[in-house]
């Protein structure tokens, strides 16, 4: 009891004991970074906005929209495409400034490419009607009992350049007599309904004249294999134009000689005295027009070749005088060595 007389009262402590709390996460620290990357971003916008011209605004958009075809084609506004343009003078040279390339325009690359497509287009329907030639040629040879006699003598092929017609002549019936350019019935006949067959293309013709082997007159250095042979390719080119063949359509009359045999293991066999004709394609005839005229090939139209420009001062050097014009005199002219036109041994 206390002192008052009352009794005293009991002193209860409670302790209250304290929980750990769980673990909250950081998902609110990645909401406030993307918030300042948002804000950082907006500033840098506002900032662009308001430093740049209308002109570099303009190359910025472009870049974004086509990058790789603005730094190819040099669209204006392409060099406004950051706010600090690069370039500068030669450090290794101060004097001379540096130039830029001479880059093709946007317009003038779709038009190469566009006439790339249509000469593209153009060699496959020149290439389709030579293939139908051949078939015409066939049917006219299977179609005529005195040319169908002698069809193991007549050879079609495709070549790269176009289709290679070979008569072939045979030990018992030649085409020409012996030592002689004088063309045999059966060949005029043939070479007759092959010009028929050519009128219905427009493309132009070779003709090559083959020998064998066999030594003739006094060699190389008198009346050889060499003149005989383009004798023959002669005689069957008077042929073709007296079946109606133009005189425009004949590129060339070649004599080969021995040189191309069609039997190299036999080179008396009497088969590799043969007279071709190469019905060429466009793109052949334009290759062999450019080799007799030395001319490099013809580079894609409407794509400027760069060119280095000259030091400021130095004198431009002079320009080359223009190659002369060959093949104006027929059999004057100098031709660029023939691919070997023999088909493979067996080939029809």
């Amino acid at each position: 009891m206390s002192a008052t007389g009352k009794p005293l009262q009991p002193i209860i402590i409670k302790r209250i004991k304290k929980a750990a709390h769980g673990a909250h996460g950081g998902a609110w620290k990645i909401a406030y970074a993307d918030f300042v990357t948002a804000m950082m971003a907006l500033f840098l916008l506002l900032w662009l906005l308001g430093s740049t011209t209308e002109e570099q605004r303009g190359g910025i958009a472009d870049h974004f929209n086509i990058p790789i075809m603005v730094a190819l084609m040099g669209q204006p506004g392409a060099g406004a495409a950051t706010v600090l343009p690069g370039g500068g003078a030669d450090l290794l040279r101060p004097e001379a400034p540096l130039t830029p390339p001479d880059v093709p325009t946007l317009q003038q690359l779709q038009q190469a490419i566009h006439e790339q497509q249509l000469r593209q287009a153009q060699m496959a329907l020149d290439r389709q009607r030579i293939e139908n030639l051949r078939g015409q040629i066939e049917q006219a040879i299977a179609a005529n009992p005195q040319l169908a006699e002698y069809g193991e003598q007549i050879r079609l092929e495709m070549v790269q350049d176009g289709l290679y017609i070979q008569i072939v002549d045979e030990l018992n019936r030649p085409m020409f007599d012996l030592g002689s350019s004088v063309v045999e019935p059966h060949l005029r006949n043939i070479l007759r309904q092959i010009a028929v067959s050519l009128g219905a293309v427009e493309n132009r013709i070779s003709i090559f004249g083959h020998t064998d082997a066999a030594p003739f007159g006094r060699g190389a250095l008198g009346f050889s294999n060499w003149e005989l042979s383009a004798d023959r390719a002669n005689a069957s080119r008077r042929e073709l134009m007296a079946a109606g063949l133009p005189e425009a359509r004949i590129a060339r009359v070649v004599g080969m000689g021995p040189s191309q045999p069609l039997l190299p293991e036999a080179p008396l066999d009497p088969r590799n005295r043969r007279i071709g004709i190469l019905v060429l394609t466009q793109d052949a005839e334009e290759r062999m027009t450019r080799a007799i005229e030395g001319t490099p090939p013809a580079a894609p139209a409407g794509v400027a070749t760069p060119t280095a420009a000259p030091a400021p001062g130095a004198a431009s050097p002079p320009e080359p005088p223009a190659p002369a014009r060959q093949g104006a005199t027929p059999g004057t002219v100098t031709l660029p060595p023939l691919p070997n036109l023999a088909p493979p041994v067996g080939a029809r």
